[in-house]
């Protein structure tokens, strides 16, 4: 069992101290408020969730868990450091990392005489960035040269909800932690010994973006919801019988599908769908935002593309897949259809490899879409991948379709992903 000092007795420190010292862990709870250092160690927590009363009574009484004001001998009696200091919103919106940075600098300095390993985990929520720019710079800038203790700092963020902050801990959907080096990922993992939860290693920039993305999609849930509620009662329809319904289907709407970083929506339905729900809140005078600023953001991606096609500086282009996704001739509002025209109205010199494209297959609304975007599309495509490769300066993958050309066509050629490079540093 570890020896483990936590820093800020907030409902994440409180919560997770209290927990380590069931699990059998000995631990040290710092924070610089007297007064809610005394109810802790008097089995009184400082913040209000169920269960943590019988806990902290429980670890207290027995022990396991005591807290001071006294960083140096919290420091002194222990070898790992769990960093839950909060970092609220400053005025502007900004992460406000004031006392977190102080209690980086003070850990290092406390840190001075010791001799041996220790690691510093910090569990506060932080954008990917603060803690190798700022934080992991102010612990080691704090340490003397002369310092003989080898520091290891990683993050270890949290999942836990308010009201179920316990059962969040001793449940989560995993247990995450951001390092390059395993075994440091070792030793924040038997903390949680007795948590029966999937164990990941990613790294640091990483790690903290994964707790904002989590709470920015509980955000975005929410208000889809309630959009859709007010849509459906306008409607004369049942907004919570649509929504349970909705969640039934584990296997397109809550599940993985569509959750990745790639290219632009498209096709004959999700454009159409949402625009005739946007039109008819406009026409019902409803105030949603989220449903139109999906719209925007699509177009706002797309643009990205041609940002980066322009980035490169390379006139001849070979675009990779034509239609929405591969394996179908849909090319009713296909991205790649937009993009191919936005670059042929800046002058590029475009050619077009997608065999599921036949010309003399395209009828209806599909071929009056694409004469209305592409009317010289038969000029534009090209059957052998080889010709096109020979064609370009440039090669945009734009749909699974790229998985099928020859590796050797792409080796040597600058390549642009449309599927993987938007999402990527």
């Amino acid at each position: 069992m570890a020896r483990v000092a936590v820093f800020g007795l907030g409902y994440v420190g409180c919560v997770t101290a209290a927990c380590l010292a069931r699990d059998g862990h000995t631990v040290i709870g710092v924070d610089v408020d007297s007064a809610k250092v005394a109810r802790v160690n008097a089995g009184d927590p400082p913040v209000s969730e169920p269960g943590l009363e019988e806990l902290l009574q429980k670890v207290t009484r027995s022990g396991a868990l005591k807290a001071t004001t006294s960083m140096p001998e919290a420091l002194a009696q222990t070898d790992i450091a769990l960093v839950a200091v909060g970092t609220p919103s400053t005025e502007t919106g900004n992460v406000n990392t004031v006392a977190v940075e102080q209690v980086m600098q003070q850990i290092g300095a406390a840190l001075a005489d010791r001799t041996g390993d220790y690691t510093v985990v910090v569990r506060s929520t932080l954008l990917p960035g603060i803690l190798e720019d700022r934080l992991e710079p102010a612990l080691r800038g704090a340490l003397p040269a002369t310092a003989r203790v080898r520091v290891s700092v990683c993050n270890n963020p949290e999942f836990l909800r308010e009201s179920t902050a316990i059962r969040d801990y001793d449940e989560p959907p995993y247990i995450l932690v951001g390092t390059t080096d395993p075994p440091i990922a070792e030793r924040v993992f038997d903390l949680y010994s007795k948590i029966p939860a999937e164990r990941l290693v990613v790294g640091t920039r990483s790690a903290a973006m994964i707790k904002y993305v989590c709470n920015a999609f509980h955000a975005t849930k929410v208000a889809f919801a309630n959009e859709i509620g007010v849509l459906a009662k306008s409607l004369g329809a049942d907004g919570h019988e649509v929504m349970r319904l909705v969640c039934r289907d584990t296997k397109l709407n809550i599940s993985a599908a569509y959750m990745r970083p790639g290219f632009a929506f498209g096709g004959s339905c999700l454009p159409k769908d949402l625009r005739a729900l946007i039109r008819h809140a406009e026409e019902q005078s409803l105030q949603i935002s989220l449903l139109p600023g999906v719209l925007s953001s699509n177009e706002t991606h797309l643009r990205r593309a041609v940002k980066l096609v322009e980035q490169s500086g390379r006139r001849r282009v070979g675009l990779v897949g034509l239609s929405f996704k591969a394996d179908t001739d849909d090319l009713r509002e296909s991205p790649l259809v937009m993009l191919a025209e936005i670059l042929l109205g800046k002058g590029y010199e475009l050619q077009i490899h997608d065999p599921g494209i036949e010309l003399t297959r395209l009828h209806g609304r599909n071929l009056a879409y694409v004469d209305r975007h592409l009317p010289h599309l038969a000029r534009l495509l090209c059957a052998d991948p080889v010709q096109l490769r020979s064609h370009s300066e440039l090669l945009l993958l734009g749909t699974d379709v790229a998985d099928r050309l020859d590796p050797q066509l792409l080796s040597g050629l600058p390549v642009i992903d449309l599927r993987r490079d938007l999402g990527r540093p």
